[in-house]
């Protein structure tokens, strides 16, 4: 039997226009400014060598070269998206390798920033949250954003070990300024969950079912930031209260790891909300308790001015 490349040579010969064009396509490999440097600079290279690599040249010029010729990552025309071709020689053969281009670094960049923000039962908006969003023009807010500011730049000093518990009235961008810091913190590589709290309340209760109540609270204590939106806002069970929220606040306190809140009640106001339980009980010393554990892990911050969803 006539072995398979001298057939494919002979047929090629027949075939004249299919020659033109293989000639033609050889031209313009070889004719590419990428490809002819590379040819340039190894002049031990035969016309027999350039042959025998002419698939994978022939795939390293079709493609684009650091996002030149693609619009966006997902309008990639790439065989791999996201990653750009390169040429590498070893004696005689050229191989062709692949790494990400500077699209797909900076969008895995970004993954990764949005991985370190986690979020229970939080809005988009928030989560998109920016220091350069928190309207620097309302002199109300102005304290706020100071500490917020001072904030970010602590980080890796003592005074970063405690966060900051915003509170004033509702609508006053409390909860974006807690996804203002979670942004900048993402930027720093910081890792921060944000809880809205009553919707925290029933998932721990709901957790009970599932026995995933212990694995939940753990890793809210350790969670390098964390944060807990709108707390006031729900009814707690002298449980919750003291078993749970007092466990993880004695587990950060005693870690010294920050807690962020927000709130419609100052600290005071805020005791007394945590002093009734919903049996309609008064434990004063236990609400007490939970407050000063709030104080050990944040600084009080008030915050005013108009409301924003009104």
């Amino acid at each position: 039997m006539e072995p398979i490349q001298s057939a494919l040579k002979k047929w090629m010969k027949e075939n004249k226009n299919f020659q033109e064009n293989y000639n033609q396509i050889r031209n313009d490999i070889l004719n590419d400014p990428d490809v002819n440097e590379i040819i340039r600079k190894h002049p031990e290279f035969t016309g027999r060598d350039i042959d025998r690599n002419l698939m994978k040249l022939y795939e390293f010029r079709s493609q684009s070269k650091q996002c030149a010729d693609c619009p966006s990552l997902a309008q990639c025309i790439n065989i791999l998206p996201g990653y750009t071709p390169y040429l590498e020689v070893e004696k005689s053969d050229i191989h062709l390798t692949y790494d990400k281009c500077h699209q797909k670094i900076k969008s895995d960049e970004q993954q990764q920033k949005q991985a370190l923000v986690k979020s229970l039962y939080m809005p988009r908006d928030i989560l998109e949250a920016s220091i350069a969003g928190l309207d620097h023009k309302d002199a109300e807010r102005h304290d706020a954003i100071r500490q917020a500011v001072s904030y970010i730049e602590s980080i890796g000093t003592k005074q970063a070990e405690k966060g900051l518990y915003f509170h004033g009235p509702f609508g006053v961008g409390k909860t974006y300024f807690l996804g203002a810091i979670a942004n900048e913190l993402a930027e720093k590589r910081i890792s921060s969950m944000l809880i809205y709290m009553p919707e925290f309340v029933r998932e721990i209760k709901a957790s009970l079912k599932d026995d995933s109540i212990n694995e939940k609270i753990e890793h809210f204590k350790k969670v390098q930031v964390l944060m807990l939106d709108d707390i006031g806002a729900e009814s707690l069970s002298a449980w919750f209260r003291d078993e749970i929220l007092g466990s993880i606040l004695q587990y950060r306190m005693m870690e010294r790891l920050p807690v962020f809140f927000s709130s419609n009640y100052n600290l005071k106001q805020l005791e007394h909300h945590l002093a009734t339980s919903t049996r309609g009980d008064t434990e004063s010393v236990k609400a007490g308790r939970i407050i000063e554990r709030i104080k050990q892990v944040s600084k009080e911050v008030s915050l005013f001015g108009y409301n924003r969803r009104g």
